[in-house]
């Protein structure tokens, strides 16, 4: 599909609620925004989607060519994915499905679309089949629209500590399926999976833009207010560096998620988890009182 003529089935799936014409007309068709894995810049992509047992489907053919998408490398840089749907747009964790559970949702998507089957015969690599999974934490909600800052960072940190939860109990899952499955005098199998790898990456690429975020915009506007809590920014700053640190070793650990040992990942994780919880614990003891007359959203700027 040329640029030109993927902009224009863009354009008209926007224009016209979902609805496009030509050789797309009457399909299923979503489009999917990743990050460039290399640039940072965003990337919109008309996807063909198969749904299945509630999850959304989507496929890494590339027409059958010899090597994977760019947007599926994107999502494996970057799994937090903007998925716009008919009128609906919302953010999705991108999992690209692997061993049984590839072979179960490949056979799904060719029930429904058998085209992937000829795409499939084209080329020698196996064709990625990736799920639009829910980004949000299964036992996270918000507790209603934020009105001022306060409601706000109490938002950001209640998923941060979801996705906190969630990932441990994923690991722990992990640990005790791969203990089942090693045989008398056998190794454990290797690695962690894919579903471990992009929640984790997306937390911690999630947790870095908002310590950034705070870092240069939130506490230097607060200590122009309150210039008498210099030392407890400088506490915050460097709470944020340490938990940066673990974040970096977590990050080194899933760079190769095939060979990424399980139990090491998990003590890592641990550390983490105790330094960021007392960090949140810390942060919103001296800030929120701070923050909870200011509005959000902001006010618009005066024209």
């Amino acid at each position: 599909m040329s640029l030109s003529f993927q902009q224009s089935v863009i354009e008209e799936f926007r224009a016209n609620g979902g609805r496009v014409g030509g050789p797309f007309e009457g399909g299923d068709l979503l489009l999917l925004t990743t990050t460039g894995a290399r640039t940072g810049t965003e990337r919109t992509t008309p996807l063909g989607y198969v749904r299945h047992a509630g999850a959304l489907l989507v496929v890494a053919s590339a027409g059958g060519a010899p090597r994977h998408p760019a947007w599926y490398h994107n999502l494996l840089a970057h799994p937090l994915v903007r998925v716009e749907l008919g009128t609906d747009t919302f953010e999705a964790l991108a999992v690209p499905a692997e061993g049984a559970r590839r072979a179960e949702l490949f056979e799904a998507v060719t029930l429904a679309a058998p085209g992937y089957l000829d795409y499939q015969r084209q080329t020698s690599r196996p064709l990625p089949v990736v799920e639009l999974a829910p980004a949000e934490p299964a036992d996270w909600t918000a507790s209603g629209p934020p009105t001022n800052l306060a409601d706000k960072l109490l938002e950001v940190h209640g998923w941060l500590r979801g996705q906190l939860r969630q990932v441990t109990a994923e690991v722990e899952t992990h640990l005790a399926t791969r203990a089942t499955h090693q045989g008398p005098g056998q190794p454990p199998p290797p690695g962690l999976g894919l579903q471990i790898r992009q929640r984790c990456l997306a937390f911690c690429q999630t947790l870095e833009f908002h310590h950034t975020g705070e870092d240069g915009h939130l506490f230097p506007g607060i200590a122009q207010h309150h210039p008498q809590l210099a030392a407890t920014f400088d506490r915050l700053r460097a709470e944020h560096r340490t938990v940066a640190r673990l974040q970096r070793a977590i990050g080194e650990l899933l760079t190769d998620v095939g060979i990424a040992e399980p139990v090491r990942f998990r003590a890592e994780l641990a550390r983490m988890t105790d330094e960021l919880t007392a960090h949140l614990a810390y942060e919103e003891e001296v800030l929120l009182p701070l923050l909870a007359d200011v509005p959000w959203p902001p006010a618009p700027p005066a024209a």
